[in-house]
């Protein structure tokens, strides 16, 4: 799911006074007011700037069928970088922060490398393998059902408070090449979505010209890294991740929704001058989904020069799915601001991450350094434009770019981000030699046009042109797919089979 766990792990299952939630209301204006103060006072850690990364992943047996065995898994690898998701055919490894600079991208992507083999070793010891892809090929809606829901009590919470607020079952429709329409009781649709979230720290002044240019370059970062055409056996849109993930986390009914009232999976609808804007329209649009409120009195910490850690405010903020989220954090006792780029699918191999990641953080860095930033010269409208286009064509999108018009998504990328990228990831100390490697892969993804999704589909349609049904080519396919994904060779390099 991706939420903040600011309070704990656990969280007991419970119900929800009237009470409990304006406590919590009053908690989150109150952390708002004490954020804003932390602002003006400048007191965030941002001189040695950390990037996160967090790898969502699949678990499937021996037919490539899902392995809904998440707690035993986690028990054999026992390594506290793997934990728990929403489903119990999912877990999540997130890897230690460091710098970008010093060699950090070759360490992430060796420390990923060694962690994931090291894992699915033990893994396979019980029966079961990691699957890095977008949406697992072989899940159909009777995997997806509340018997799937990992056992632990914050998503069983959850799952009861999204139905609540929406009143009625859950209907999700999607149409692309093939066209999906289904209802379900349950959250758990929303399992089917395996992301990468790669996480940059920024300075308070910094963070809008670094969310800004997030949100300016989403529909390309899908468009280069789409990995997620198939959902419960049709084909659909080159990242049916997105619109799954919006529609299964939807708490509006239909009236709600002709309201014009948000969606909690938001890109969002301005630029913004601070993070501040951020925060503040969560509180002002989105009811608490788990109004949960500590002891903490942020005002009286931060008048005795501590540092609050203001958790309602961090689990409200949790609990409404940006694309591109900020997040509030603290590190021993010293906070500090980050991005948070939930954009990306998980896969197709841990070098194809790695090279998302770093052209994420170059682009992001060269374009919030601009003396005539790119949100200055096209619309907020421009830029959701080119998110849906991203999402519908993959590698294949037309997207808007100041001063280059409509333009094939790939063919901007490689004549103008590019080089906008090698320059940014210059700027956070990256060696030429290891942004070079890494930006590599994406050019040669823009050259042959192709990507996770694009090789996905032509590999199931020739199975099926060989007499494969349906299902035996996704599963065909996806044992394929493993292969290639323990190679680490990028996936502009896979051939057919």
């Amino acid at each position: 799911m991706g939420e903040d766990r600011p309070m704990g792990e656990e969280v007991d299952a419970t119900q929800f006074t009237r009470e409990d939630r304006k406590r919590h209301r009053a908690k989150v204006r109150k952390g708002l007011d004490v954020l804003a103060r932390m602002l003006n006072e400048s007191r965030f850690d941002f001189e040695r700037p950390m990037a996160g990364l967090e790898i969502e992943l699949n678990l499937v047996d021996d037919r490539y069928e899902p392995a809904m065995r998440n707690a035993e898994v986690l028990e054999a690898i026992a390594d506290p970088q793997f934990q728990t998701e929403l489903g119990r055919f999912n877990i999540e490894i997130n890897v230690p922060p460091r710098r970008l600079g010093d060699g950090g991208l070759t360490s992430f992507e060796e420390s990923v490398r060694k962690a994931l083999n090291d894992a699915n070793a033990k893994a396979k010891g019980i029966g079961t393998q990691f699957a890095m892809i977008g949406i697992l090929p072989t899940l159909h809606p009777e995997h997806v059902t509340e018997d799937s829901v990992s056992k632990n009590p914050r998503y069983s919470l959850l799952d009861q408070q999204i139905f609540a607020a929406r009143g009625e079952d859950l209907e999700i429709v999607i149409d692309g090449v093939e066209r999906l329409h289904m209802t379900s009781d349950t959250i758990m649709p929303e399992a089917a979505c395996t992301s990468t979230q790669v996480h940059l720290q920024v300075s308070p002044d910094d963070f809008a010209g670094y969310w800004n240019a997030a949100q300016a370059v989403a529909g390309i970062q899908l468009a280069v890294g789409a990995n997620s055409p198939y959902l419960f056996g049709r084909e659909l849109v080159a990242e049916t991740r997105i619109p799954l993930f919006e529609q299964s986390t939807d708490t509006r009914s239909e009236e709600l929704k002709a309201q014009g009232v948000r969606p909690r999976v938001w890109f969002g609808e301005r630029w913004i001058t601070s993070i501040f804007d951020l925060f503040e329209e969560n509180s002002l649009y989105f009811p608490a989904l788990l109004p949960i409120s500590s002891d903490e009195d942020p005002v009286a910490v931060l008048d005795a020069g501590g540092t609050p850690r203001l958790d309602e405010l961090r689990l409200h903020n949790g609990t409404v799915y940006r694309w591109n989220r900020p997040v509030y954090d603290v590190t021993g006792d010293t906070p500090h601001l980050r991005v948070e780029n939930r954009v990306l699918p998980a896969g197709p191999t841990v070098v194809d991450t790695m090279a998302n990641a770093a052209f994420f953080a170059g682009i992001v860095r060269a374009l919030a350094d601009e003396d005539r930033p790119v949100w200055s010269q096209m619309s907020f409208h421009a830029a959701n434009d080119n998110f849906v286009a991203g999402i519908r064509d993959g590698i294949q999108a037309d997207v808007y770019w100041p001063q280059a018009g409509q333009v094939k998504a790939s063919e901007l990328v490689l004549r103008k981000l590019l080089p906008l990228a090698a320059k940014g990831l210059q700027s956070w100390g990256v060696e030429d030699s290891e942004s070079g490697r890494l930006l590599d892969v994406i050019e040669r993804r823009c050259l042959r046009a192709v990507n996770g999704s694009t090789w996905q589909t032509a590999e199931v349609s020739r199975r099926e042109a060989a007499g494969d049904d349906r299902r035996e080519a996704l599963r065909g396919m996806l044992g394929s797919y493993l292969d290639h994904m323990h190679s680490n060779e990028p996936v502009h390099t896979w051939e057919a089979e």
